[in-house]
């Protein structure tokens, strides 16, 4: 089993090396004495959420909020490629978080709250902050239990105008559709640059969205014969790309 990830502020990794000391405290430290039981010795990981990551043991427990970490190796990971952008449109209830935490534990690397037209979920001034902050703390918590160095981002909500404008700028976009005759395994994706995939609502895209999408040069495709909830198509359709990716595929052996 891999040893159990804690995030650290970037600034505390940031000169992190082979044989330093890094003290684990606040919320994350209180977490991993507290709850976690950890003792001087067990193997343990830190990450910034940026994609930097130390590796080493625990030194010493402090008190029952702090401990420190005898660093053993340190490492940078780079940002995949290509980067894969899902614009999911608000799901109702509970399910905005579960899609979240899916598509983090995929390796999504952005998260884009769209405000489609059949959402039933409407998030007002003082509800988009609170539904982002709860987005963003399922993102959090994904990441940590995936072992992600680097966490995805959680973007403003958009508008369909936004959506559009995105998707006009990526290598690729894909608007899925149960209508669409071209099946999303058929797809090839870009080694490089933005992978932007489009998830309407339970209600479906209107055909404004659908035409407003494919005049940024969006294409629609669709998953398989059954309709899948708005809330687990992003994660199927990532993975299917993801698969057809250099980010999935082993690297060749030299030889």
């Amino acid at each position: 089993m891999t040893p159990p990830v804690f995030v650290v502020p970037t600034v505390d990794l940031s000169a992190a090396t082979a044989g330093s000391v890094v003290r684990l405290a606040d919320a994350e430290g209180r977490h991993a004495v507290a709850v976690r039981r950890m003792t001087a010795g067990e193997p343990i990981t830190l990450v910034d959420g940026h994609g930097r990551r130390a590796s080493g043991s625990v030194l010493e427990v402090i008190g029952k909020q702090a401990l420190d970490v005898m660093v053993a190796e340190v490492g940078d990971e780079p940002a995949p490629v290509p980067r894969i952008v899902v614009v999911q449109a608000l799901p109702k209830g509970d399910r905005g978080a579960l899609a979240v935490e899916l598509l983090t534990e995929v390796g999504v690397d952005a998260i884009v709250p769209w405000a489609a037209a059949n959402c039933v979920t409407r998030w007002s001034a003082e509800r988009s902050d609170r539904g982002h902050r709860r987005w963003a703390d399922a993102a959090h918590a994904a990441a940590k239990q995936a072992r992600r160095p680097l966490f995805p981002v959680i973007e403003p909500l958009a508008s369909t105008t936004v959506a559009v404008e995105r998707a006009g700028r990526s290598a690729l976009a894909l608007v899925l559709h149960e209508g669409a005759a071209e099946p999303i395994g058929a797809v090839d994706p870009p080694a490089e640059g933005e992978v932007i995939i489009v998830v309407g609502p339970e209600g479906g895209l209107t055909r404004d969205e659908l035409a407003a999408f494919a005049a940024a040069g969006a294409r629609a495709v669709r998953l398989g014969p059954s309709v899948l909830r708005t809330s687990s198509a992003g994660i199927a359709a990532v993975s299917i790309l993801l698969a057809r990716t250099s980010r999935w595929r082993p690297s060749p052996v030299e030889g």
